[in-house]
C-alpha cells in the first residue's frame, strides 16, 4: 500500500481541491413578478416565460383565506 513519505502542504492541498467548490445556479429576476427563478426556465411563481403566459399557476385555497 502506498503512503506518502512527506506531509502534503496546506496550499498543495487546497490547489488540488479548488476544483470542488460548489457553483451557485444562475439566477434572474422575472420580469413580470419579480421573483426569483432560474435562467431559461419558466417562473413557478407567475407560469411567465419570455413575457408570455406559458403555464397556468394554481394558487392554493391557504393564501386567499
Amino acid at each position: 500500500m502506498a503512503v506518502p513519505f512527506r506531509r502534503v502542504s496546506k496550499s498543495k492541498k487546497h490547489m488540488r481541491r479548488s476544483h470542488l467548490a460548489l457553483n451557485v445556479p444562475g439566477m434572474i429576476t422575472c420580469p413580470n413578478c419579480g421573483e426569483l427563478t432560474l435562467a431559461h426556465r419558466v417562473c413557478s411563481n407567475c407560469g411567465f416565460y419570455k413575457g408570455k403566459q406559458v403555464v397556468v399557476v394554481k394558487t392554493s385555497n391557504t393564501e386567499e383565506e
